[in-house]
């Protein structure tokens, strides 16, 4: 009899292409989109990800009350306004506000705080409507399930994820460990973290899954750099697609974190790093069904687990 997780393996397959049509794509892809394309300056990026984060109230703000709230100057938001291909901070603004209102109309935090939640209640809002934006961007998994066969047929495949981004690759690593063969974990930045990427390229490797959580470590774009000059191909888990770290990415997962307690929780990374590992497990049905049916050997006579 298969144990849960290897039937979940079997049924939870992910079927490519568009499955619901009637998704739209979430607003706050809406904005990464608009927003990714150019080449924007660091105090571009500020201004690119305070709308992305403040897009229900920002939209409606004029362009001296924008240029307050993110610290720039009004030809500072000129500029970015070009940038991103308007003509000017109006037509800007415009767009801004048909992505906004269909956010309230859609109920997204802002309505929860109409309704009078606790910080605790808001705090959840802000996670729930995180995931509703993964989940109108998994309308299309093609994407996911693309490098989610990559990652697989990378050996050995090295997971990075520094300071507060660690417990993220440590899931992942630990997980992928039960599909695949040979997956390094690097946790440590600086010259241990070189060593490893470096390693991982000597050894066959062509992958690297990276983590770059709130708030972003320099040591992280370094890894991602040097990974890169070493000619391995950088996967990326974050929160928003834009800055230095996604600029050097060959492909990134933007996903929202929830801001709203001291710490940040990641409900949406999690998720979007158990797809990427279903896709892994779906590339290679049949290494996966060897490999959990090995593990569960294993763990049965060494009683890793409390019986249930």
């Amino acid at each position: 009899m298969p144990s849960p997780q290897q039937a979940r393996a079997q049924a939870s397959a992910i079927t490519s292409g568009k499955t619901d049509p009637e998704v739209e794509v979430s607003p706050t892809s809406r904005l990464r989109a608009l927003f990714d394309g150019p080449h924007l300056s660091p105090g571009q990026r500020r201004i690119a990800q305070y709308l992305i984060e403040h897009i229900t109230e920002a939209a409606f703000l004029s362009i001296t009350d924008l240029a307050d709230r993110v610290g720039v100057s009004q030809p500072s938001v000129t500029r970015f306004a070009a940038a991103v291909g308007f003509s000017g901070y109006p037509a800007l603004r415009e767009r801004l506000q048909s992505i906004a209102l269909g956010t309230l109309a859609a109920g997204g935090p802002a309505a929860a705080e109409v309704n009078g939640s606790n910080e605790l209640q808001a705090a959840v809002d802000a996670e729930i409507e995180n995931l509703e934006n993964l989940r109108r961007d998994f309308a299309d998994p093609d994407r996911v399930i693309e490098v989610g066969s990559k990652l697989s047929q990378s050996t050995p495949l090295t997971i990075l994820g520094l300071r507060i981004s660690a417990s993220l690759a440590e899931y992942f690593a630990y997980a992928a460990r039960r599909v695949h063969p040979d997956v390094r974990l690097v946790t440590r930045g600086g010259s241990v973290a070189y060593d490893a990427l470096l390693q991982s390229r000597e050894a066959g490797g062509t992958w690297v899954l990276a983590f770059s959580m709130p708030r972003h470590a320099q040591e992280t774009l370094t890894a991602v750099r040097v990974a890169r000059s070493a000619g391995l191909k950088v996967a990326l888990i974050t929160d928003l697609a834009l800055g230095p770290v996604a600029d050097e990415a060959d492909v990134t997962f933007a996903t929202g974190t929830g801001s709203r307690l001291v710490f940040d929780s990641y409900a949406a990374p999690g998720v979007m790093a158990a797809s990427l590992l279903q896709a892994m497990s779906d590339a290679g049905p049949e290494r996966t069904q060897a490999r959990l049916e090995e593990y569960e050997q294993i763990a049965e006579q060494h009683r890793f687990f409390l019986r249930e």
